[in-house]
């Protein structure tokens, strides 16, 4: 999508307090303690809280760091933990990549919470369960012990807290998936289709100085996304939020933005959903034909991706998230360099090679030069590029497909009522063909009339042709200037959504 809304968000610097915990390991002979770094920045109604743990026992595969809140505070959105918050009570356990923890090493983690009156810090810790006391300790020899039983003190048998249990999420977590033929498939080779919703905010928030994310990004939101039966969800990102550039507050750039967005990845994997993580605004100045800004930062959409930038931001996303094969590769939102270039034959030619092309003024990454920086990081993850005309038209698409040594490439097509490409009869010409050889999802589409009448026969047809779909977008924003799904995160729908959802409950899981 072109245009998108001003939303509030929040985030901040960081203020110095901290606290001890001790960090119990999994033997009862070993030796424990930890230390815990609590930092915040407020403002009226917010904050942005940091937190580092660091460990000063014995080596650790897992914890979970608990708190309680003294004047009503809530965290409304984390990352790089799994947060749960009852009443004044709040555990953050930690994730698959972070739970281990050698002596002496650290880990940080953090939210953005809300308060009303005043937010005092936490006075104390709990580490799995064990009060802090900032000090090192030792639990009882077994030889001490007159048989195996008592060598757990009885102060660590409660330490799994009820408020940490998670239910199994509601259709397990995530499948790999890979290309076969010109479907996806799952690691037991049944076919997966991409059926679900984009979530729009990590592209526009940061570079606005707003925070990082448009609306909560929890588990709540994330459940409220399941019931209705959604299996996928695209992550829009900005490359310069991501790399932390000058342009961007530190406080919702680089780590604090990169650790936001594994941590949103890893929530959606976790409850079954697929995420697609892609570049949607990128740095370059561009005032050609059809341009949406004429600044420099990546403030809107360019007609293509950057040489300075989208390597790196490629480089870093893919070495995030290889070994994931769960998670999925966007390269690029909307291209559109035919606008510059002035024909489809030289856009084509751009869209692949990048270099110099006419009528953009800044370096291009073409889109064969960031499937290979992907691949140079070791990730066999699937990697997905659009087309022409805002992702509208692919007619080229296969004769330009970059080379990719996995053999591990899909496309995609953004389809609305106001696109070139939008009846049937197009869909049949442009958009089969390439579905026929490669796999093929529609990441975006909509209506700008806030019916779904317009979607209802695109789904149709979809589905007639074994093609996944994603809906624009899961924001509560005013359904009238622009397809928004829902009108509040607990899943309300607009008219435009209520035509998604009923669709998504007769075909997907």
């Amino acid at each position: 999508m072109r245009y998108r809304t001003t939303t509030l968000a929040v985030a901040g610097g960081l203020l110095l307090a901290s606290a001890g915990a001790v960090l119990l390991p999994a033997s009862a002979q070993a030796a424990a303690g930890c230390q815990v770094t609590y930092t915040t920045n407020d403002w009226p109604g917010g904050f942005t809280a940091a937190i580092t743990i660091k460990n000063l026992g014995d080596a650790v595969s897992s914890w979970t760091l608990g708190w309680t809140f003294a004047a009503g505070q809530h965290v409304d959105q984390g990352w790089s933990a799994t947060y749960t918050q009852s009443g004044a009570n709040v555990t953050a356990a930690s994730m698959s990549y972070n739970g281990a923890l050698a002596t002496g090493a650290s880990t940080s983690i953090g939210f953005n919470g809300s308060w009303s009156g005043s937010n005092p810090k936490p006075v104390a810790f709990t580490l799995n369960g064990v009060a802090c006391n900032g000090t090192t300790t030792n639990s009882p020899s077994p030889s001490r012990s007159a048989s195996p039983g008592p060598s757990v003190s009885p102060s660590v048998s409660p330490s799994v807290s009820p408020s940490v249990s998670v239910s199994p999420p509601p259709a397990g977590a995530a499948p790999k998936l890979k290309v076969s033929g010109n479907k996806l498939v799952t690691s037991t080779g049944s076919t997966y289709r991409l059926l679900g919703v984009n979530r729009s905010g990590g592209e526009f928030a940061c570079i606005q100085g707003n925070g990082i994310w448009d609306g909560p990004m929890d588990q709540a939101s994330v459940t409220a996304m399941r019931t209705w039966k959604i299996r996928t969800v695209r992550v829009p990102l900005n490359e310069e939020c991501w790399l932390g550039t000058s342009d961007v507050q530190a406080a919702y750039g680089g780590a604090n933005y990169q650790n936001a967005v594994k941590a949103y990845v890893s929530l959606l994997v976790s409850n079954g959903i697929t995420p697609i993580v892609e570049m949607h605004w990128n740095y370059g100045q561009y005032t050609g034909p059809s341009a949406g800004c004429s600044d420099v930062k990546a403030t809107c959409q360019k007609p293509m991706p950057d040489a300075q930038y989208a390597p790196s931001f490629w480089t870093g996303v893919a070495n995030a998230f290889k070994g994931n094969d769960a998670v999925i590769f966007d390269l690029f939102n909307e291209p559109y360099p035919e606008r510059a270039t002035g024909s489809a034959s030289t856009g084509w030619a751009c869209w692949r090679d990048g270099g110099t092309c006419n009528g953009i003024g800044y370096p291009v990454a073409g889109f064969q030069s960031l499937v290979n920086a992907v691949r140079a990081t070791g990730a066999t993850n699937v990697i997905m590029i659009g087309g022409l005309a805002y992702s509208n038209d692919l007619t080229q698409w296969l004769q330009y497909k970059p080379a990719d040594p996995q053999n591990n490439l899909a496309a995609f097509a953004h389809i609305y009522n106001f696109n070139t490409c939008s009846n049937t009869s197009c869909y049949d010409s442009q958009l089969a063909p390439v579905a026929a050889q490669v796999p093929l999802s529609l990441t975006e589409i909509g209506e700008n009339d806030c019916s779904h009448g317009f979607v209802d026969t695109l789904m149709n047809w979809a589905d007639g042709k074994g093609i996944g779909y994603l809906g624009w977008t899961w924001n509560t924003w005013d359904c009238s200037s622009g397809p928004s799904l829902i009108s509040n995160y607990n899943g309300t729908a607009t008219a435009f959504g209520q035509g998604i959802k009923d669709h998504l409950a007769g075909v997907s899981s």
